[in-house]
């Protein structure tokens, strides 16, 4: 039985999750279809653009993303903070850059006022836009409708694109966050597509090893759309960004992806990288979780009492991956 998604995500709980969608029947839709000799590599390109659009209007930050073949991951942080802030005509602006807004609203932002008689009609709707702007569901929503007309209008036809609705993890803490992000960065390597980061196409780690490698010193317009940062370990106090230095997950990530591609039952160097010596994790159980995150749990991942709490919460009475979260929080 399904459980309701606005208990699988609260943000008040934790503000990460990592979300998937597959292709309806899990078919190359958006690359080389093996059965009709098609290619539709293009529209993994229009899914990365949407993502980007979509984190400049809604307070939803992305701290990863792989787009396959076949299916797309992403992990994402729910900016409450920034959500709570938003002015009334900020949210209006917002709203009218995803759908056509209504009459009130459209001419509140050209007077910067209404009359008595619809100030309360304003209010409900400027409520009702700031909740979505902070909604997941509605993320995903205005990402795969579009991406679904669009693929529907290209092969003339009608029907449903993506397999029932987008499925969410709910990460707990640094732990689970980073070997989510490990498994949705890696996802390219270990499904054969490309033999390196650098070119791993559609993907969040090569967006930030590109940016990485820039000059310093360049002068330069910073882009409309930014991934979450890494704001690195002293600055744990911060919610702004991830709570590593990007050099070390960069380390950390070349680590496991040469363990993983080499062999998977093979030597491990003895020379763990800081990320895990911090975390106290082995490299057994990191391995393990960097290519099978998915499979050890089901709507959540943490550290066990967490996880239990959690399911308690939304009304489950079993929750998956008891082992593997004692392995990822040894202490």
């Amino acid at each position: 039985m399904t459980i309701s998604r606005r208990k699988l995500i609260e943000p008040q709980i934790t503000p990460f999750y990592h979300v998937i969608n597959r292709c309806v029947r899990r078919a190359y839709l958006c690359g080389d279809d093996p059965y009709n000799g098609k290619n539709y590599h293009h529209r993994r390109g229009w899914i990365v653009n949407k993502i980007k659009q979509l984190a400049t209007v809604f307070c939803i930050d992305i701290c990863a993303y792989a787009v396959m073949s076949n299916h797309y991951h992403l992990v994402l942080k729910i900016d409450t903070e920034q959500q709570q802030k938003l002015t009334p005509k900020a949210v209006i602006s917002r709203w009218l850059q995803l759908f056509n807004g209504h009459p009130i609203a459209v001419d509140f932002l050209k007077e910067g006022q209404v009359g008595a008689e619809k100030q309360q009609a304003l209010s409900n709707l400027i409520t009702e836009w700031q909740q979505r702007l902070g909604s997941i569901s509605w993320f995903m929503r205005c990402l795969n409708e579009e991406i679904a007309r669009k693929a529907n209008k290209e092969d003339q036809c009608k029907g449903a694109f993506w397999e029932g609705r987008f499925k969410s993890q709910a990460l707990l803490d640094e732990q689970s966050l980073l070997s989510c992000m490990m498994y949705v960065d890696l996802n390219p390597i270990r499904a054969g597509v490309t033999p390196s980061l650098e070119q791993s196409d559609f993907t969040s780690i090569q967006q930030r090893i590109r940016e990485y490698q820039q000059p310093k010193t360049a002068t330069k317009q910073l882009p409309s759309f930014q991934l979450l940062p890494f704001v690195g370990a002293e600055h744990q106090a911060k919610t702004a960004g991830i709570n590593f230095a990007f050099a070390d997950y960069l380390e950390l990530i070349d680590w496991t992806g040469r363990c993983i591609r080499e062999d998977k039952q093979g030597f491990i160097s003895s020379n763990q990288p800081k990320i895990l010596q911090q975390l106290g994790i082995t490299s057994n159980a990191w391995l393990e979780h960097s290519e099978q995150f998915m499979e050890r749990y089901a709507n959540v991942s943490g550290k066990w009492s967490r996880m239990c709490a959690f399911k308690q919460r939304i009304g489950g009475q079993w929750c998956k991956g008891k082992s593997a979260s004692h392995r990822l929080h040894p202490n």
